[in-house]
């Protein structure tokens, strides 16, 4: 029979996880034609290894592990293009999701003139279970940034949970960010229409395995999502986050140049030489931290991608001087020449450093 379901989990160090989320999807999809897929993020559990000893016996059960790049978003969205159902769900492998909303799901869409249906926790009969307060007011207030950039009523674009046609995926697929957590939202935004759909209300439940993802780099990737969704249409969002991490860097070396020449009593040369060593040290480890995550260099390969980082903006330096230099020379404005040539240095920095320093698709 032909595949018409396919379940999409992305998972992470979920091994525990695995089996009692397989079982009640077996219980739940009698009478469906179904598949799943896990894709996981090679974690360091062994989740990929006992997803294919599983999927020995059960041929409806497919692993997809990615090496050398993380994202709950990219995972999703990998996932997905790896099946050829007509439907596609999303749900998370903590057994949080409440996997008894998926018949009703399908029911919908394939009855329904939709693209698209939600696992609501906002809609009436939905709710959050046991949540804090403080995590209840963080939800709420994403919720609220996310409208910003979805143009429809949705209850809960941060929804986690949720079941589209192909068809919706196929017309939307090449404008998504795939950045950060939320794949849903990015969906809602990316949409070249308004997307037709229904919300169903679920309750959040306790995560029964594991530890939870949700952290303070996970918000910043929230945010790098709404940027994206915002300014990305004039500048990549990369080259924003590396501007204003450029701009920490500056304020680092105004205050290390002031603090060697007044403190220390350096001459001028070995105080400018130590701030902007420094500085590029600092700009180096906040992009490998946050402009360039999905990306990230660490243990051994930090220290090699720091001297082609000071070596790529120590040429990046060197043309914004001469640029600089050459448009002062000839009567150009002096804070024109020095914005212009600092804007030309930090675009080759940009394009330089995102290319040898932070390597696309780097295999570990």
């Amino acid at each position: 029979m032909t595949t018409q379901l396919a379940i999409v989990i992305p998972v992470l160090n979920e091994k525990g996880n695995i089996l009692p989320l397989l079982t009640a999807l077996e219980g739940i999809l009698k009478g469906i034609s179904w598949e799943v897929i896990f894709v996981d993020d090679d974690s360091g559990d062994g989740t990929a290894e006992h997803v294919r000893e599983i999927a020995l016996t059960r041929p409806h059960v497919r692993c997809l592990q990615r090496l050398g790049r993380r994202g709950l978003s990219s995972a999703c969205v990998e996932g997905m293009l790896a099946s050829a159902a007509p439907f596609l769900a999303v749900m998370d492998g903590d057994l949080q999701h409440d996997e008894r909303l998926l018949p009703c799901m399908f029911e919908a869409l394939s009855r329904e003139d939709l693209d698209i249906v939600v696992g609501s926790r906002y809609t009436v009969g939905g709710g959050t279970g046991d949540w804090s307060r403080s995590r209840m007011f963080a939800s709420r207030f994403a919720t609220y940034l996310a409208h910003l950039v979805v143009r429809v009523e949705l209850s809960d674009p941060m929804s986690g949970f949720f079941m589209l046609r192909r068809t919706f995926l196929d017309a939307t697929m090449h404008c998504l960010s795939t950045k950060g957590f939320k794949i849903l939202l990015d969906l809602f935004a990316s949409a070249p229409a308004p997307a037709r759909f229904r919300e169903l209300p679920f309750t959040f439940r306790n995560r029964q395995w594991g530890e939870s993802k949700l952290d303070s780099l996970v918000v910043w990737e929230f945010l790098l999502l709404l940027l994206d969704k915002t300014v990305g249409v004039w500048f990549p969002v990369h080259f924003v986050m590396f501007v204003l991490v450029g701009l920490v860097g500056a304020l680092a070396h105004i205050i290390l140049l002031g603090l060697f020449l007044f403190s220390c009593h350096f001459t001028f040369f070995t105080a400018q030489a130590g701030a902007t060593v420094v500085a590029m040290i600092v700009n180096f480890f906040l992009n490998n931290a946050f402009t360039h995550r999905d990306q990230k260099l660490k243990d051994g390969e930090l220290p090699l991608g720091l001297m082609i980082f000071m070596l790529l903006c120590s040429i990046g330096a060197g043309v914004n001087f001469a640029v600089a230099s050459s448009l002062y020379d000839n009567h150009i404005p002096w804070w024109f020449a020095g914005v212009l040539g600092a804007v030309i240095g930090g675009v080759l920095n940009y394009a330089a450093t995102a290319h040898f320093t932070w390597r696309r698709n780097r295999l570990h």
